[in-house]
C-alpha cells in the first residue's frame, strides 16, 4: 500500500479524497493556487505546495508543477479528482514515467474514451448501442449545417473533449446551428484545449442513466448499479439519485453488462462511468444508447456509495496499488435509496446567473441520520470566478425514494448560506415537485416545468399561515430586545401582542401570547423556537419546519420549503398607516445592456449607430467557463458603447446604451 498521496485538485473533491486517505493511514499532500492558499483542502492536508496564480491554466492544469510537488514531498501516488487533469492521457503517462502511481485508469483507456468521437467508434465495435450521428471532424459552420440537416433536427453539438455540461449546444433549426457552432468550438478550446465538435441526433424525452463500473488490474470488472441523472439545466446535472425509478432489474443487467463489455474492450481498471441516454417514451427500456465514458470519479459518486456501502475512493487507491477486488458481481446489492443535490453559487431568481463573493455565513445541515454533506468551503471563504460554482453536495439516504427526498427538503431548509446567491430554493422546489416525486422525469424536466424561469416554490395556505406566525413571533422577539437595549422612554414597555403580517398581497392578523400563536383566529399547529443569534426558527408541529430569517427594514425575509418570502411585520396599531407610504418606482433600465454577472466580455457584435432588432445577439459574456449571449430586448439604435471586447465586467456594469 502507498504511504503518501497527493491530490491534484481542489475544493470538495480534494477534501473527499483526503478523508478516505487519512482513514487508510496515508499521509496527504495538497496543491493550491494563490486563490486557494487558505482553502479547507490546504488546511486539511499534512503538507501543501503552491502551484501558481489563480487561473487554472497557470496552476491546476500545469502537470509539470504537480509532478514536481509530488517528487518534492515524496508522494508515491497521485489522485486527480475530477475535472482539470483527471482525463488527460498525457498526465497519466507522465506519472508513470516519473515512477508515481496514477490513481485512475491506464493511459490507453483514458485516450480511447476521452475522445468522444473515437469512443463512439470503439463502443460500436464492442457491441454497445450508440446514438445516430456524424462521428467525423467538422471543419466549418456550413459543414455543420449540412450534417445537421442530414441527421434531422433536433441535433446536439458537442465539443469532442467536453464534459461537465460545457461545450454543448442543442439545435432545433439551421439558425441554432449557425449561432451555436462557433460558440461550441470556443467553449471546447477554452475549457479543454480542443475545438473539435461532433453532431448527433438529440433523443427526445430522454433520460440520462449512467452505470458505475469498477475494475482491478487482474481483469476483474463489476458494475455497481445505475444512477439517474436526468434532472439537468443547460446539460449540467443538478440532481442525481441511485437507483433509478425508471430502470428495471432486466434493464440494469443489460446496461451493466454492456458497460462492462466496453470497459473490458479498452483494458479498463479503477472507477469509471458509462453514460447512457434512454428514450423515456420506450416503456420496454431497451432503447438505450452509449453517450460517453468518464474515465474518472464522478461528482455524483456518493449516491452509489450510499446504496452499495462501498467507498469508491478507497477502491480506487487499492486498485492503483495492485490489489484485487475483494468482491464479485453477485455481492453488489442495493440498500435503500439515495439522492444528491448540487448546491451552486448561482441565483435562480435571476435566470441562474453565476454568483461569486465571500461566504459571509456558511452553516450546512448537521450530518448523520441519512444526511451527508461533501464540501470544500468554510465560512469566510471566497467563491471565485476562476473555478466551478459548486459550493457543496447534499446527499441523503433513506429506506425508500420518498424518505430520501423528504430528508433532502428538511436538510435544504436547514442549510444556511449568506453572501453569494445559491440555488437552494430551486433544488428544494424540485424535491417537492409532483412530477419529480412521481419519477416521471427527463432531461427536459426543468425547461418544461419552469419555462418562464424560477420564482420560488408555491406555498400552501397552511405554510403561509405558519410563516405569518413565525414572522410575528420574531417581531415580538425583536421588540423585546429593542425595549431592553433602548431604555430611553421611561417605564419599560411591553412588546405588542397583536400584529399584522403581510405575505404577498394578503394581510394576516396574528396574536402572540407567550408560546401560543393565533393566526387569523386559528391557533397555530406546533410551537415556535426562535433563535435571533442564529437567524432561524424551528416550528415543531405535524411537519417539523426550519425557517431561515433575515431582518429587513419593515419585517423579515423568510426562506422555507424552496421559496423566499418578503414579509412586512407591523404592530396592529401601526399597520393601518402603512397604506399612506409612497411606493418607490424602480428606474427604467431597458435602454441599457447591463452585465448580468461578473465576467469577461468575449465579443461585442455592434457599434455606435447600429440598428438592432429584438432578440438580436449584442454581446457574449463568459463567466465560470460558460458563454452567455446577451440579446436586445427591443428594436433600437446603439447610442453609445461603454465597454470593449476583452474587458473584465462587474455585475450590473453598463456595456452599451440604446435609443
Amino acid at each position: 500500500m502507498f504511504k503518501k498521496i497527493l491530490v491534484a485538485n481542489r475544493g470538495e473533491i480534494a477534501c473527499r479524497v483526503f478523508r478516505t486517505a487519512k482513514k487508510m493511514g496515508l499521509r496527504t499532500v495538497a496543491v493550491y493556487s494563490d486563490a486557494d492558499a487558505r482553502s479547507p483542502h490546504v488546511l486539511m492536508a499534512d503538507e501543501a505546495v503552491r502551484l501558481g496564480p489563480a487561473p487554472a491554466a497557470e496552476s491546476y492544469l500545469k502537470a509539470d508543477l504537480i509532478l514536481a510537488a509530488a517528487k518534492a514531498t515524496g508522494a508515491d501516488c497521485i489522485h486527480p479528482g475530477y475535472g482539470f487533469l483527471s482525463e488527460r492521457e498525457s498526465f497519466a503517462k507522465a506519472c508513470a514515467e516519473a515512477g508515481i502511481a496514477f490513481v485512475g485508469p491506464p493511459p490507453k483507456a483514458i485516450a480511447a474514451m476521452g475522445d468522444k468521437i473515437e469512443s463512439k467508434k470503439l463502443a460500436k465495435q464492442a457491441g454497445v448501442n450508440v446514438v445516430p450521428g456524424f462521428l467525423g471532424e467538422i471543419a466549418t459552420t456550413e459543414d455543420a449545417v449540412k450534417i445537421a440537416k442530414d441527421i434531422g433536427f433536433p441535433v446536439m453539438m458537442k465539443a469532442s473533449a467536453g464534459g461537465g455540461g460545457k461545450g454543448m449546444r442543442l439545435a432545433w433549426s439551421e439558425q441554432d446551428v449557425r449561432e451555436g457552432f462557433e460558440a461550441t468550438k470556443r467553449e471546447g478550446l477554452a475549457s479543454f484545449g480542443d475545438d473539435r465538435v461532433f453532431i448527433e441526433k438529440f433523443i427526445e424525452s430522454p433520460r440520462h442513466i449512467e452505470i458505475q463500473v469498477l475494475g482491478d488490474q487482474h481483469g476483474n470488472i463489476v458494475y455497481l448499479n445505475e444512477r439517474e441523472c436526468s434532472v439537468q439545466r443547460r446539460h449540467q446535472k443538478v440532481v442525481e439519485e441511485a437507483p433509478s425509478p425508471f430502470v428495471t432489474p432486466k434493464m440494469r443487467k443489460a446496461m451493466g453488462e454492456q458497460a462492462v463489455a466496453l470497459a473490458r474492450a479498452v483494458g479498463y481498471y479503477s472507477a469509471g462511468t458509462v453514460e447512457l441516454i434512454v428514450s423515456g417514451a420506450d416503456k420496454t427500456g431497451e432503447s438505450f444508447y452509449f453517450l460517453e465514458m468518464n474515465t474518472r470519479l464522478q461528482v455524483e459518486h456518493p449516491v452509489t456509495e450510499e446504496i452499495t456501502g462501498l467507498d469508491l475512493v478507497e477502491q480506487m487507491i487499492r486498485v492503483a496499488a495492485g490489489e484485487k477486488l475483494s468482491f464479485a458481481q453477485k455481492d453488489v446489492k442495493i440498500n435503500g435509496w439515495s439522492v444528491e443535490n448540487r448546491v451552486y453559487a448561482e441565483d435562480p431568481y435571476r435566470g441562474f446567473l453565476p454568483s461569486i463573493g465571500r461566504l459571509v455565513r456558511y452553516a450546512p445541515p448537521e450530518a448523520g441520520d441519512g444526511v451527508r454533506v461533501d464540501d470544500g468551503v468554510r465560512e469566510g471563504g471566497e467563491v471565485s470566478m476562476f473555478y466551478d460554482p459548486m459550493i457543496a453536495k447534499l446527499i441523503t439516504h433513506g429506506k425508500t425514494r420518498e424518505e430520501a427526498i423528504d430528508k433532502q427538503i428538511a436538510a435544504l431548509d436547514a442549510f444556511e448560506i449568506e453572501g453569494p446567491g445559491t440555488n437552494i430554493d430551486f433544488v428544494s422546489a424540485l424535491m417537492q415537485h409532483p412530477r419529480f416525486r412521481s419519477g416521471n422525469i427527463t432531461t427536459g424536466f426543468i425547461a418544461e416545468e419552469y419555462p418562464e424561469g424560477f420564482h420560488g416554490a408555491p406555498a400552501s395556505d397552511e405554510l403561509v399561515r405558519t410563516l405569518a406566525g413565525v414572522a410575528a413571533y420574531a417581531g415580538v422577539a425583536w421588540a423585546e430586545r429593542a425595549r431592553h437595549v433602548d431604555g430611553q422612554l421611561g417605564a419599560p414597555l411591553d412588546a405588542p401582542a397583536d400584529w399584522v403580517v403581510r405575505i404577498g398581497k394578503k394581510d394576516h392578523a396574528v396574536t402572540v401570547d407567550g408560546d401560543d400563536v393565533t393566526v387569523d383566529g386559528k391557533p397555530l399547529d406546533g410551537t415556535i423556537d426562535y433563535f435571533p443569534g442564529d437567524r432561524f426558527a424551528m416550528v415543531d408541529g405535524a411537519a417539523p419546519l426550519t425557517v431561515k430569517i433575515a431582518r429587513t427594514r419593515t419585517g423579515f425575509t423568510l426562506n422555507a420549503r424552496g421559496a423566499s418570502h418578503k414579509v412586512r411585520v407591523l404592530p396592529a396599531r401601526i399597520a393601518p398607516y402603512a397604506k399612506h407610504l409612497l411606493e418607490k418606482i424602480p428606474p427604467d433600465l431597458s435602454k441599457f445592456l447591463i452585465a448580468p454577472m461578473p465576467g469577461l466580455l468575449v465579443r461585442l457584435d455592434v457599434k455606435a449607430g447600429d440598428k438592432v432588432e429584438a432578440g438580436q445577439a449584442l454581446a457574449v459574456v463568459e463567466a465560470m467557463k460558460m458563454e452567455n449571449i446577451l440579446r436586445a430586448e427591443k428594436s433600437a439604435v446603439v447610442k453609445t458603447v461603454n465597454a470593449e471586447a476583452g474587458e473584465s465586467l462587474a455585475v450590473d456594469q453598463v456595456i452599451l446604451e440604446l435609443e
